[in-house]
C-alpha cells in the first residue's frame, strides 16, 4: 500500500478516539504486511523524561530494522502522550527529544518501514504537531474546544450506525447531559440502547441489530424515553429519580421515587442536593421570564444566549459549570427543565429552597427517619 507521506500522525484531545481510529489503521496497514514478524507496536506512553527516551529509542531502533525475510515492516508508536501540554511534556528534554522524534520520521522511508504515530492528547501550538500537519498523512480525531460537544454528538451517531440504530430527536443531546465526556461510556451506552430497542428480540446483541439493517431490515430508533430509563447520570449526578419527578411537580411518582431510592440503601444528602442544584437553576429561569429577558417556546428557553449576554459577566467566581450560574449549563437541559411542566412561581421556588434548608437540618436532628423528613417536605412542597 503506498502511503502518500513518510508517515501517519493521528491525534486529538482524547485517547480512547484516537486509539480506535489508529486501531483500525494499523488493522488496514497491516493486511499488506503479511509477515507479523515485520509488525511492531512500541508504547509511547511516558510518565517522566526517562520513559519519554525509552519510547524515542525503541522507536528510532524499530524503523531502522530490516524486514527478515525482505518486504516492509509495520511499526505503531501508540498512545504517546508526552506531546500534550504537561509537566512532562514541557521539560527541556522531553522537547529535545521530540526533535529526535521529528527527525526519525523526516528519515522514514515509506517503501521500507510503514510508520504510524497516535498522540493524545496533544498542544498543537507546538511546532512539531504544525510540522507533522504539513508533512504526514495527517487525520484530528474528536475535534477540540467549542467543537468538542459536537465531535462526542458524532461518535454517538456513527456508533448507533454500527449497530444498525438511529437516535430520535432529543436522545443524542439527553445521553450527552447523562454521560458527559466519557467517550468509552458513551460507546458503550449507545450499544446497549441499540440492543434495547431491537424491535425483533431485545435480548439479542448490538452486532445483530447491526446485521439485520444490513439485511434491508427497519432501522433501530434509540427514543428519549429509553434514554431515560437506561441510561445513569454519571455526569452530573442531578438526574435522580426523585428529582425528576419533584420537578414534573408529580406528587405519587416522588414518594414512590423516594421509597425506591431508601429501600435501595441510598443517603438523603444526595437527593437533597439534587433538588438544590435543579432549582438554582430553575430561579434563575424564573427570573428571566418573569423579567421578560426569555420566554418559553416550543423548542424550550428562547432567549438565553441574549440573556447571556447581558447578564453573563455579574456571575464573578463561577465560570465553571455550575447551578450557580444558569450560562454554565447545556442550552438543551436548561430547556427542558424550563418546558417539563408548569414552571413554579419565583415566591414557589424561593419557598422551595428553604424546605431542602429545614430538611437538612432536620435529618440531623433525627437521623434514622430520613425518608420521612423528605417524604413531609415533598407533601408541603407539591401540594402547598
Amino acid at each position: 500500500m503506498s502511503e502518500p507521506n513518510n508517515f501517519i500522525f493521528i491525534c486529538g484531545p482524547d485517547d480512547y478516539l484516537v486509539g480506535r481510529v489508529g486501531k483500525a489503521r494499523f488493522a488496514a496497514l497491516a493486511a499488506d504486511v503479511p509477515d507479523e514478524f515485520a509488525r511492531e507496536t512500541i508504547n509511547g506512553f511516558a510518565a517522566n523524561v526517562g520513559e519519554v527516551e525509552k519510547a524515542v529509542n525503541q522507536f528510532r531502533d524499530a524503523i531502522q530494522t530490516v524486514a527478515m525475510f525482505g518486504g516492509r515492516r509495520l511499526v505503531w508508536l501508540k498512545d504517546v502522550n508526552f506531546l500534550a501540554d504537561t509537566v512532562t511534556g514541557r521539560a527541556e528534554s522531553t522537547l529535545r527529544l521530540v526533535e529526535d522524534l521529528q527527525e526519525i520520521l523526516t528519515r522514514a522511508n515509506p517503501d521500507e518501514t510503514i510508520a504510524l504515530v497516535t498522540a493524545a492528547p496533544i498542544d498543537r501550538r507546538r511546532s512539531f504537531s504544525k510540522w507533522c500537519e504539513k508533512n504526514a498523512d495527517f487525520a484530528l480525531v474528536g475535534g477540540e474546544g467549542d467543537g468538542a460537544s459536537e465531535a462526542l454528538a458524532g461518535v454517538v451517531l456513527a456508533e448507533a450506525r454500527e449497530c444498525g440504530a438511529s437516535f430520535a430527536p432529543g436522545a443524542v443531546e439527553l445521553l450527552l447531559v447523562r454521560v458527559g465526556a466519557n467517550t468509552r461510556l458513551l460507546v458503550e451506552e449507545t450499544r446497549k440502547l441499540a440492543t434495547y430497542a431491537l424491535p425483533a428480540a431485545r435480548s439479542a446483541t448490538a452486532a445483530g441489530a447491526a446485521e439485520a439493517a444490513a439485511k434491508g431490515g427497519e432501522t433501530v430508533v434509540i427514543e428519549e424515553a429509553h434514554v431515560a430509563e437506561l441510561t445513569p447520570n454519571v455526569a452530573e449526578g442531578d438526574f435522580f429519580e426523585a428529582a425528576e419527578a419533584f420537578s414534573s411537580g408529580d406528587l405519587k411518582w416522588t414518594l414512590a421515587a423516594l421509597q425506591r431510592h431508601f429501600f435501595s440503601g441510598g443517603d438523603a444528602r444526595p437527593v437533597i442536593s439534587a433538588l438544590q442544584n435543579r432549582n438554582r437553576i430553575l430561579l434563575q429561569i424564573r427570573a428571566l421570564l418573569d423579567a421578560g429577558d426569555a420566554r418559553l417556546g416550543p423548542r424550550g428557553l428562547d432567549g438565553l444566549p441574549r440573556a447571556a449576554t447581558s447578564y453573563g459577566a455579574r456571575f464573578t467566581g463561577a465560570t465553571e459549570k455550575s447551578s450557580f450560574n444558569l450560562f454554565t449549563q447545556n442550552p438543551w437541559y436548561v430547556g427542558k427543565l424550563a418546558g417539563r411542566a408548569k414552571l413554579p412561581t419565583l415566591r414557589r421556588l424561593i419557598d422551595n429552597q428553604q424546605e431542602f434548608i429545614a430538611a437538612f437540618e432536620e435529618i440531623i436532628r433525627r437521623p434514622g427517619e430520613e425518608e420521612d423528613v423528605l417524604r413531609d417536605m415533598t407533601v408541603r412542597c407539591l401540594t402547598g
